[in-house]
């Protein structure tokens, strides 16, 4: 056999080879049954919905029902919140600002009504202690139309509503603490809210169809409208250690931070029915943790559909996204999704 013919022979060896390991590869994550479920599930989704997993780099399951598409722009709700909270912690990696500020730094109005001791660690984790609106329906989230600015929301949340109990102690779920920090940011970087979340967050992820718009103030808490591509580009920089497009949005310390609990369950007064018993981070609850306490699985549900979720210890993204709030309500159908999606991919911790 002459020499060319060998390498002819090895070179073509070297190709089967990988075409066989590329579908080993492929093989070993099989979503028909997740694709199935979706279908089945049409209904309860409200006959809409998008199903995205992302993993290694790529998004390896991708699913509509309806008349809906990953680039369908719908709502977010409090979904909005862990955009919020990443944005707050991009001026902490920077020095800009710390977690344990107190808002009467920026807003000396807090201590004119006795809530100076609030904290911006206390504002992206509800533990300001200040009365908000009930969680009991979608107006929840919506801030007053009477106003048309952050700040002059901000200033009738300092000196009209009451302390309920003193920062840091005590969980409620509401729009006050992401309405602060927001009013926060304008003052420390005399820049709109809308245009720091385009600068730092939305334009650098590509997140095109994502933004705040609003015919009142602009809501930090639950106002942003986004897809399912454009969300997914956010849960893959989380992933990928604040990484996006080989561009850094935040450092790994900043997204641990943001993961590390806030709460214990004695601490949780007011929270939605569909996440009692979970801990609160920083804008994401807690699903998960392993055997020494380190959360593995973070979310942030939305009333209006959205459910973004990452598990760190088998490295994947799962994004549901509809634009109605029947999704909101079903935990146990998101519990059967992630469920299914576990059972191809193989846990890297305990």
């Amino acid at each position: 056999m002459s020499v060319k013919t060998v390498m002819t022979c090895m070179k073509v060896s070297y190709i089967i080879g990988f075409m066989l390991f590329f579908q080993v590869s492929n093989a070993q994550l099989n979503f028909t049954e997740l694709g199935a479920k979706l279908e089945a599930s049409k209904k309860e989704l409200g006959g809409k919905a998008v199903l995205l997993v992302y993993k290694d780099g790529k998004i390896v399951f991708e699913k509509s029902v309806g008349e809906f598409t990953p680039k369908t722009q719908a709502p977010i709700a409090a979904s909005t919140q862990w955009l919020t909270a990443a944005l707050v912690m991009s001026y902490v990696d920077e020095g800009k600002l710390s977690l344990d500020d107190k808002v009467s730094k920026f807003l000396p109005i807090f201590s004119k009504y006795s809530k100076g001791y609030i904290t911006i660690r206390d504002c992206i984790t509800h533990l300001t202690g200040i009365e908000g609106p009930s969680i009991g329906s979608l107006k929840d989230m919506s801030n007053p139309k009477k106003f048309t600015n952050l700040d002059e929301l901000v200033n009738d949340i300092a000196s009209s509503k009451e302390i309920l109990s003193n920062p840091g102690l005590v969980f409620r779920f509401n729009n006050i603490g992401f309405t602060i920090v927001a009013r926060v940011l304008e003052v420390l970087n005399r820049r709109g809210f809308e245009q720091m979340m385009a600068e730092r967050i939305t334009r650098p992820l590509l997140m095109r169809t994502t933004n705040f718009f609003s015919y009142t103030v602009v809501n930090p808490a639950g106002g942003a409208q986004s897809s399912a591509y454009d969300y997914m580009n956010f849960l893959s920089m989380l992933l990928n250690g604040g990484v996006f497009n080989g561009k850094r949005i935040l450092s790994e310390a900043a997204i641990e931070t943001m993961m590390k609990s806030s709460t214990t369950q004695g601490m949780i007064k007011e929270t939605p029915a569909i996440l009692d018993g979970k801990n609160y981070g920083m804008g994401q609850w807690i699903f998960a943790t392993d055997e020494n306490g380190k959360t593995t699985t973070v979310a942030c549900p939305g009333l209006f559909g959205t459910w973004p979720l990452i598990d760190y210890c088998r490295k994947y993204a799962l994004l549901v996204f509809t634009p109605g709030e029947a999704a909101s309500e079903n935990k146990e159908l998101m519990a059967s999704f992630k469920a299914l999606i576990d059972d191809q991919i193989v846990a890297a911790c305990k």
